[in-house]
């Protein structure tokens, strides 16, 4: 079973919870440690990437480092073509389609794709769609940031994904968003497309992660772990939330 297999076989079970780790914010070590702990708390994978400071050197050590340290996938959340690794279970391939840059729309997926293919690394094509506020990764991506206030353009995005043959979708607040991205605009795009919708940025409490999974997120991803983790059983009660709806 590959990557994107488990995570659709997962979702029949119900919804999925992915823990984020920036390679640039701990060192290798810490990082196993916070996967360890993450993976106690019920994650169904750990997702690897950040959006500046991340070198391949940071990449691989993180990756080796939370494969030793969790038994979930590991999977590469890159900024560009410089943040892989071929020690990662698999590869979002996203393409950030509402950016107006189009080197990363599918300029450093051009650069990459001879290296993830003499890695044999799998790849998941994923299209990465930053809300706003967007925070650092609408700022990096050089976004034409989606509005909070109607999904229109949210599901046209997210509905050409699809018929480009992508096979998940992924709204976007920004990490340290003041809060996660709306639930009319969630659940618009849910019902507008037939594959799986990752939504993370800006989710800190089990009412927030509750209420994403609620709207139709079929995966939540919390970012701030460093922080969360070490707050008693506040991941757990995150995850637990997700879970429940």
């Amino acid at each position: 079973m590959n990557v994107y297999e488990y995570i659709v076989g997962r979702r029949k079970e119900g919804r999925l919870h992915m823990t984020l780790v920036d390679p640039d914010k701990q060192t290798a070590a810490e990082a196993g440690t916070i996967a360890a702990e993450a993976a106690r708390a019920g994650t169904d994978a750990v997702m690897v990437g950040g959006s500046t400071g991340v070198t391949q050197d940071k990449v691989d050590a993180t990756v080796l480092a939370i494969k030793e340290a969790a038994k979930v996938p590991v999977i590469l959340f890159p900024s560009n073509a410089r943040n892989l690794s071929p020690h990662a279970d698999a590869l979002y391939f996203m393409s950030l389609l509402n950016s107006r840059d189009p080197r990363l729309i599918i300029g450093e997926q051009r650069l990459a794709a001879p290296i993830v293919a003499a890695w044999g690394l799998e790849t998941i094509p994923m299209a990465y769609l930053v809300v706003e506020p967007g925070m650092r990764a609408g700022e990096v991506g050089d976004a034409d940031l989606i509005s909070r206030k109607s999904p229109v353009i949210a599901v046209q995005y997210a509905l050409a994904a699809q018929m480009l043959g992508m096979k998940l979708v992924y709204l976007e607040a920004g990490s340290g968003a003041p809060e996660p991205v709306p639930d009319r605009l969630i659940r618009a795009v849910h019902e507008a497309i037939g594959i799986p919708l990752i939504v993370g940025g800006g989710i800190r409490t089990p009412e927030a992660a509750s209420a994403v999974s609620r709207a139709g997120a079929d995966v939540v991803v919390t970012g701030t772990i460093v922080e969360v983790a070490r707050e008693g059983d506040a991941l757990q009660r995150i995850i637990e939330a997700v879970k429940a709806d």
